[in-house]
């Protein structure tokens, strides 16, 4: 017996797919989070390191590399890439014709 299963295609973005509230600024924040632990984990450095690096406390760093995002911004994750020696760098471009609204996102050359 063949079941098939529904599947539906996910829009890149699954903040939005689930439909909460200001989905490309979670995924902004979600991206910056991910290119922290993976300069932390790269570096091996201690939580308790990487806290004193970031100038915050240990807990704090515990809460951002499990994806416990809430109590961070946007700028402040920026922030902590700069401290631990990676360059920020935005650029603004024109959206293409086909959509009205911009969109944010995250591009690393790590």
């Amino acid at each position: 017996m063949n079941k098939k299963i529904a599947v539906e295609e996910g829009s890149g973005n699954v903040f939005a797919d689930i439909g909460l509230p200001d989905p490309e600024e979670r995924l902004a924040k979600a991206d910056l989070a991910i290119r922290i632990s993976e300069v932390i984990r790269a570096r091996r450095l201690t939580q308790t390191r990487a806290a004193h690096i970031l100038k915050i406390d240990q807990p704090k760093i515990s809460r951002l590399l499990r994806g416990q995002l809430s109590g961070f911004s946007t700028e402040r994750l920026m922030h902590f890439l700069t401290l631990l020696g990676h360059d920020i760098e935005i650029t603004l471009k024109r959206a293409p014709r086909s959509r009205r609204q911009g969109h944010l996102r995250v591009v690393a050359t790590m």
